[in-house]
C-alpha cells in the first residue's frame, strides 16, 4: 500500500488537466514508481510500466494485456477514484471520468466499472448532507441505477438486503467478499459506510477487521465516510500520522472548489 496513496497523484492530474487523460494519467503513476519504487506496488504497474519502456505502447494497451488479455479486475483502479468523485460530484462526465482514470492500469469491465461505483459512492456522499436523516436505500438504488455491470447491480441489491437483516459485519464481509477482485471487496466497503454513516471510525473499523484485502477495503471506505462527514470526523490522533498530510488536505480542497459542474 502506498503510504502516500495513488488518489493523490489522481487528484493532481484532474486539476492539471480539468478532465482524465488515461496517457497523462499514466505517465503520472509511471514517474512517482520511479522516484520511489518501494511502495509496496502489485505486480501489474511495474508489469504495465516495463512494457510501455520496452514497447512504446499506450498504457491502456500495456494494462489490457494483463492476465492473458483481460486485464485486471482487481479493486486498485477503485481505491483511487475518489479525487474523481469530488472532482465531477455533480456532473454528467462522472461515469466516463472514473472509466478514463481506470484505463492506464485497469481495463476490464469489472475494474472500470468498479471504479465508477465508487466514485459515484463518493459523489453521493457529498451530495447527500450530514444533518439529513441517511437513507441507505435511496443511496444504494441510485448507485445500483448507476452500476452497468450485473455483478455490481446484483451487489448492490444484496448490500441493501444485509443492512435490512441481523448479518453481523463479519457475515456480510462472508458474504459480499473481501479479496483483491473489485467485485468482491468493493460492495463491503460500501456496506460499511451505509451501516456505518454517523462514524468515520466504525465505518473505518468495519473495513478493516473482518479480514481480507484491509488496507484497500479501508482506503474505499473511508474515501465514501470521509466525503459525507467532512475532516473534522477523523480522529486527530490519525491525521497526525498521516505522511503527506497537508498535501493530501490541499487536494481535497482545490478538488472540490474546483469541481466540474453538472453539464
Amino acid at each position: 500500500m502506498l503510504a502516500i496513496p495513488e488518489s493523490a497523484f489522481q487528484g493532481m492530474a484532474c486539476l492539471e488537466m480539468k478532465a482524465i487523460d488515461p496517457e497523462r494519467l499514466g505517465q503520472i503513476f509511471h514517474e512517482n514508481f520511479k522516484e520511489e519504487p518501494w511502495r509496496g506496488y502489485a505486480s501489474g504497474p511495474p508489469s504495465i510500466f516495463a512494457r510501455v519502456e520496452s514497447d512504446g505502447v499506450k498504457y491502456s494497451e500495456a494494462a489490457s494485456g494483463l492476465f492473458g488479455g483481460t486485464g485486471s479486475f482487481g479493486n486498485g483502479s477503485a481505491m483511487r477514484v475518489a479525487p474523481v468523485g469530488l472532482f465531477f460530484y455533480d456532473s454528467v462526465e462522472l461515469y466516463e471520468s472514473a472509466r478514463r482514470s481506470a484505463l492506464p492500469t485497469h481495463t476490464h469491465a469489472l475494474a472500470v466499472d468498479g471504479a465508477a461505483v465508487q466514485a459515484k459512492a463518493v459523489a453521493l456522499a457529498v451530495r447527500f448532507s450530514p444533518m439529513k436523516s441517511f437513507s441507505s436505500e435511496l443511496y444504494l438504488e441510485e448507485i445500483e441505477a448507476f452500476a452497468r455491470t450485473p455483478e455490481f447491480k446484483s451487489k448492490m441489491r444484496l448490500v441493501r438486503k444485509l443492512l435490512s437483516s441481523p448479518a453481523s459485519e463479519a457475515e456480510a464481509a462472508t458474504t459480499l467478499g473481501k479479496s483483491v477482485a473489485v467485485h468482491e471487496s468493493l460492495p463491503f466497503a460500501i456496506y460499511c459506510f451505509a451501516k456505518n454513516p454517523e462514524s468515520f471510525e466504525k465505518c473505518l473499523h468495519c473495513a478493516i477487521l473482518n479480514g481480507g484485502d484491509r488496507d484497500t477495503l479501508g482506503a474505499m471506505a473511508g474515501a465514501i465516510s470521509g466525503a459525507y462527514l467532512g475532516i473534522d470526523s477523523i480522529p486527530k490522533q490519525w491525521l497526525e500520522k498521516l505522511e503527506g498530510r497537508k498535501l493530501l488536505e490541499s487536494l481535497a480542497e482545490s478538488l472540490l472548489n474546483q469541481h466540474r459542474p453538472l453539464l
